[in-house]
This record gives C-alpha cells, structure tokens and sequence, in this order.
C-alpha cells in the first residue's frame, strides 16, 4: 500500500527474491508517493541524492546535482518502476478503504473506492511517514476569501508555473520549516509583496549545492552508492568513520560534535556527559546564529530569525538563499513569537492584533505525525478476532523488529517508530523493505500460511524502544514544540514510538543476523513446513 521509495523498495526486493505477484495500490496517479504530491517551488531532497536516490548502481544512473530536485527524484521513481516492471499490476488512482483479516482463508481483503475486493497473502504498509497533509489550529481557518492552498498540493493554475500570476499579488505564508525554507526564496521573487509568518525560526546550515562533476561520476567502482550510504548512516547517526564520503554539514555534526558520538562515552559520568553535549550543541547552534548576523542586514529580523532551541529539537535545515530573501523590500518576517498566528479573516491573516491584507495564503504546515496510524492512512486495518489497528495501538505503538505486530499476520508496517534512528529515510525504507522481502519469501517457498509476531517478542521489543529513549525523551520536553515531540506532548505515547536508539546501524545488523540465523525467532508460524 503506497507506491512511494517504500512501496518500490518492497517491490524490488521482492522481484530480486522471485516473486513474481506483487501489487502497488496508491491514490496517486503515479508512483512517487511525497515526490507526485509535493510540487512546489525549490522542491529537493536535504539530504546528497547520491544517497538519498536508492538503487543508482543497479540502474545506472548518477544524479545531476549533489541536492537533486523533485522532478529528477520523481523521474528516477518511475524508473525504478518501469525497470523493475511494478506498474504491470499496480492500482494507480485507488483509495484503500479497508483491509480486514480473512481467518478462514489467511488472506488479507483490501476494498478499495473503486470498488474492489482484492485479497492478498500479504500487505506491506508503506503509506509514507509524512503522507498527511497538516493545517494549523488556527481561529477562522476557513474564513479567507483569497486563494488558498498547501505547499503539498501546489496550485500552480493560480500561481502560473513559474510563478508569474503572482506579480501584482500580496502572498502569506505560514509556517518556515523545511518545506518554506525551500519555496520562500521563489516566492519572494515572483510575489509583489511577500509575508512570511513564524512561529518558530528553523536552524539553517550551509547547503552548498553543486553539480555533479562528470569525471567524478566517470570513475565510480561497483559498490560506491552502498559504502556512501553506509558511511552517512554512521556519520550521522553518532558513528566515527576514518573518511567521510559525503562531506556535508550533515556529517559535519558528529565530526564537530565528538561528544554526541555513541562511542564517545569512555567510561564519563552520564551527568558530565550530558553536560558536554549541552556546552557542544550550544556551540553549534552559537554558529548558526552567527551566520543568520552575517547574511541578514537588519538587526530586528535577524534577531527573530535566529533559533533558540537545542540542535536537535527539530530537523536541522540547510539553504544558501533562504536567508538572504530577508534583505529584499517585498519580503516582511512577521514573528508570532512562539505563539502562532493569532486568527485568520476573510482577508487575511492577525498577528497580535495586527492585520495583514492577502490575496493569497499558503500553509506551509507540514504533515500529521504522531496521530493515530489509521488516522493518517485514511482506513481501518483489522486484524485476528476484528481488533482494529487503532485498538492494539491506543497505548502507543507495539512492533516486533520495527515492522510486525502481533494479531496483525502476514503484514509489514514500514514506519520510524521504534525502527533504526536515520535522518536518510530511503536508508530505513530499504533495510525494512529488505527483511520484509525476505520473511515473504520464505514463507512462500516453505507453502508457509501465517508469519505473525509473537506477543512475548512484541513486548520485548516495545520494551527496549521505552528503555533506549530515556534520553532522547527527556531531552525533548526541554524542546520547542514540532514533530520530535508531538507538538510539546513528550508522553510515554511518544516514547514508544520513538526510534529503536542503538549504535549507527545496529538496528540493520539485528535484522540481518536475525535472517542469517533463519530460525524465525519471535514470530508465530502456522502452516507449511518451516
């Protein structure tokens, strides 16, 4: 479900196992997932393309430029597809409306807008980690007679398609996360008057995009992408490394920062350590409150644009033009101070009493995380004795491994919650999509008719995610609302849906040497001959 880096990663992996009958439903027209929707101006991936954009080696492709654009990422989605022959049975422009447990014959049924009623041995869940769009709680948000839209589903018959319908246009925008980050410098080009409304400042590194270098790409050895992710994913996540392949600021963090390394304890108190890692990331953020002074002229707007909140806190982001739209006279930063747009009227947007007058407003809001499940998917998953999906995660997310749950047979649900800690989520996909590829797979070869986790395995697992966040859920309740701390709720809900927190690529390895093994530890089977 979902045909997304998810969805085609699932389905690669099984085509690479023979599996021949694999099916990908999503409601968009094509595949893509966040890379169909998401259209809007300045669309890139924040993290390099050259690992960020899966299976490059294997077809043969090297992106144009170090930060790749939407339409290249979505370009190399259909490639994936069209060489791996997932649109032969995909269901393009399909709305799921259900899928419920058949006991009888150990199927799942999935029914479908359309109508259908296709049943399957299993489902792969791979809907998206932000596949929801997300508008604020803000007072009177149906009341603006303007136009309005969300960054996620861009109207370019208003704006034109490079823009130019909003040259005699006063345009608002909401939010200055990663998404407005990336737009705002467009718009501010295009619009005659630009109003960007924060709540809270986003933490903005150097970007330093550059074309790919041909004789670089030229002299590629087999292997290069799958040593360039692994690197990243050490580098990134806490782990030392004697080179570092992709030289960015991402991996900049941890070379900056040895104290926030997982090997970097060296026998130190956990109160002294934890105080160094406040002195280092306050030197980091020291820094990038010094860029904002060097690049913004006016001091008040500089000042407002600066974060106050710990690295961490919320996804760094990183732009050469951002800042800089802040020196031109059509653009105004109107700070909320924290506290949000005050109210939305017919025509336009208060700010501590203040109008603004728009004839456009854009919510650049992101997506639901931390909501239910079900919630976010748009339908109901029902398991064993017609327990929903909603009802075994009331209390919070229980997995085994990161994908299986127990009462749910047969299917694999792809999300962050307690899987490996990345900030490369193809990275995640991948290593999930991998084993889920596999468990199928075996079952099918084995004439296998249920794989379902096993409740003593799920608690296990749902235990060690609770112990192992400790920290980081502490550290979030000191932390600016966003999506780490769904919105300032760091309950215990939270913390069991947080990342599995391990070693950079411990959660991998697990999975690995769990499939090496072969022995299906934690996992009921029923049926065939295993």
């Amino acid at each position: 479900i979902g045909a997304g880096f998810g969805g085609l990663l699932t389905g690669v992996r099984l085509r690479q196992l023979g599996v021949r009958s694999v099916r990908l439903i999503d409601r968009a027209a094509d595949v893509g997932g966040t890379w169909y929707w998401n259209r809007y101006p300045g669309i890139a991936c924040d993290v390099e393309s050259y690992v960020y954009m899966p299976l490059l080696e294997e077809l043969g492709y090297v992106p144009t430029e170090k930060y790749a654009k939407g339409p290249e990422i979505f370009a190399h989605c259909q490639r994936i597809a069209r060489h791996y022959d997932l649109y032969r049975d995909a269901r393009l422009q399909t709305d799921v409306r259900e899928i419920r447990w058949d006991v009888e014959e150990s199927r799942w049924i999935i029914r479908t807008d359309r109508g259908d009623e296709m049943r399957a041995r299993f489902v792969s869940m791979a809907n998206g980690y932000q596949a929801k769009p997300k508008l604020p709680g803000i007072e009177g948000l149906g009341a603006f007679r303007g136009h309005a839209f969300h960054t996620s589903r861009w109207d370019y018959a208003y704006t034109g398609e490079n823009l130019e319908r909003l040259a005699d246009k006063r345009v608002g925008i909401i939010g200055t996360g990663a998404t407005a980050i990336q737009c705002v410098p467009h718009l501010a080009g295009a619009a005659r008057r630009l109003y960007v409304f924060q709540r809270t400042p986003s933490s903005v590194d150097v970007r330093a995009n550059r074309a790919t270098d041909s004789q670089w790409a030229s002299t590629l050895r087999p292997g290069w992408q799958r040593e360039r992710i692994e690197n990243f994913q050490i580098l990134t996540a806490g782990g030392q490394a004697d080179e570092d392949l992709v030289a960015d600021a991402w991996t900049s963090i941890t070379r900056k920062l040895p104290v926030m390394r997982h090997d970097g304890d060296g026998g130190v108190d956990p109160a002294q350590r934890g105080h160094d890692i406040e002195i280092a990331d306050f030197a980091k953020m020291e820094e990038i409150r010094a860029r904002v002074d060097g690049i913004v002229t006016d001091p008040a707007t500089a000042e407002a644009l600066k974060p106050w909140y710990g690295y961490f806190c919320k996804r760094p982001c990183f732009h050469d033009e951002y800042l800089e739209t802040f020196n031109r006279g059509n653009v105004t930063l109107v700070d909320t101070r924290g506290r949000g747009v005050q109210r939305i009227t017919d025509s336009g947007v208060v700010v501590d009493g203040v109008p603004y007058e728009l004839d456009c407003l854009i919510f650049a809001t992101g997506f639901e995380v931390g909501t239910d499940y079900c919630r976010r998917t748009g339908f109901e998953l029902i398991g064993r004795d017609g327990v929903s999906l909603t009802q075994h995660w009331a209390d919070g997310v229980r997995t085994f491994q990161g994908l299986c749950t127990t009462k749910f047979p047969n299917c694999f649900i792809e999300s962050i919650a307690q899987a490996g800690l990345t900030v490369n989520f193809p990275y995640l996909l991948d290593v999930q999509a991998t084993h889920a590829a596999w468990i199928i797979a075996w079952a099918l070869e084995r004439g296998v008719t249920e794989v379902e986790a096993a409740p003593a395995a799920e608690s296990a697992w749902v235990d060690t995610v609770v112990t192992r966040s400790a920290a980081s859920a502490e550290r979030a309740q000191t932390c600016t609302p966003g999506y780490y701390n769904r919105e300032g709720k760091a309950d215990n809900k939270t913390r069991q849906g947080s990342f599995f927190f391990g070693a950079p690529t411990e959660y991998a390895d697990i999975l690995q040497a769990w499939r090496a093994d072969g022995g299906l530890a934690g996992y009921l089977i029923r049926g065939g001959s295993p």
